[in-house]
């Protein structure tokens, strides 16, 4: 009974010690600093970088094009073993101060153990991005650094609060937003480290080396053009996972361009996190600008965020 008892109180004092670490934030950019683009999954044959190396400029930046732009292996930018080496050159390059993922797609998990992450940790960096880059994101996560989920250089539709929320995420400008209350927003407060990515990543690496911990956690979900049962077994597998129950908060992006199956699954994908989470007493925002679409707020995962959703509005505000 003693030992119970004893194992019991430290399995909580270690939870309590590992949901407390303090994250690690890269330096912020500087005008003059260099940020390097890059493919981790889905090629990028098209010239179609000039108008986001625009932005870069502008911002006093300068820019240096990943050996992987331009690369085509079937559907990737590249074998598994090219896109690690260049993600591996701008890593170890301490000139480069960002890493900026060139688009999504696939392909992220299949470089990811190839990475040798020994100069990073010495020297870390920004590295940002979202959707398939919801892998190095969940990656770093487990090691303890902070990293920008944010527009990407083929988002040249990305409206002017996105770029201007990833300006202010990589220079350490102060980063909060404001949003409409939703009529399914669960109301409340909280605290905690922001973590997440696109849904359908997390419930991916969930079981791997790079699946995030929950615990005490504000979690940012989004997707795209996904079955609405799939939402659903998703959102089913985090709970499993004991991710759910563990949470402190949950922000909801944008779940866009989502389908259904002949016979309906009888909810949207809204309705699908509320039905899961209804047993949760955590306060919900949904449908925060955030995600694929063109009005992609910059958030800084492994960030801690204070969360407030009343009757008028919901706040994220960043530490």
């Amino acid at each position: 009974m003693k030992k119970s008892i004893l194992f019991i109180l430290f399995s909580l004092f270690y939870s309590q010690l590992h949901s407390q670490k303090k994250m690690i934030t890269p330096p912020y950019l500087q005008k003059g600093d260099t940020i390097a683009i890059v493919a981790t999954a889905r090629k990028n044959i098209e010239d179609n970088l000039q108008t986001s190396i625009g932005w870069l400029k502008s911002w006093g930046l300068e820019v240096v094009i990943g050996a992987t732009i331009g690369l085509d292996k079937d559907q990737l930018a590249g074998t598994d073993e090219q896109r690690a080496a260049d993600f591996q050159t701008q890593l170890d390059n301490p000139n480069i101060k960002a890493i900026w993922c060139v688009r999504g797609g696939y392909g992220t998990v299949r470089m990811i153990d190839l990475l040798d992450f020994t100069q990073f940790k010495k020297s870390p960096k920004w590295i940002v991005g979202f959707s398939d880059v919801t892998v190095v994101h969940s990656h770093l996560n487990t090691m303890g650094f902070e990293s920008i989920h944010g527009i990407m250089p083929v988002s040249v539709k990305a409206t002017e609060d996105a770029k201007e929320s990833l300006r202010k995420a990589l220079f350490g400008e102060h980063l909060e937003y404001t949003v409409p209350c939703e009529n399914k927003n669960r109301l409340g407060k909280a605290k905690g480290e922001l973590v997440g990515g696109n849904l359908s990543i997390l419930y991916s690496l969930f079981g791997s080396p790079s699946a995030i911990d929950c615990t005490d956690k504000i979690l940012f979900i989004e997707d795209l053009d996904e079955y609405l049962y799939h939402i659903d077994r998703m959102m089913i597998n985090l709970k499993r996972n004991g991710c759910l129950e563990s949470l402190k908060g949950i922000i909801v992006g944008g779940m866009t361009k989502m389908k259904d199956n002949d016979i309906p699954w009888g909810k949207d994908a809204l309705e699908i996190i509320d039905d899961v989470t209804s047993k949760y007493n955590i306060p919900i925002i949904y449908n925060f600008p955030a995600g694929h679409m063109a009005d992609n707020r910059a958030l800084i995962f492994g960030k801690q965020v204070s969360m407030e959703v009343n009757d008028l509005e919901s706040r994220v505000v960043f530490d």
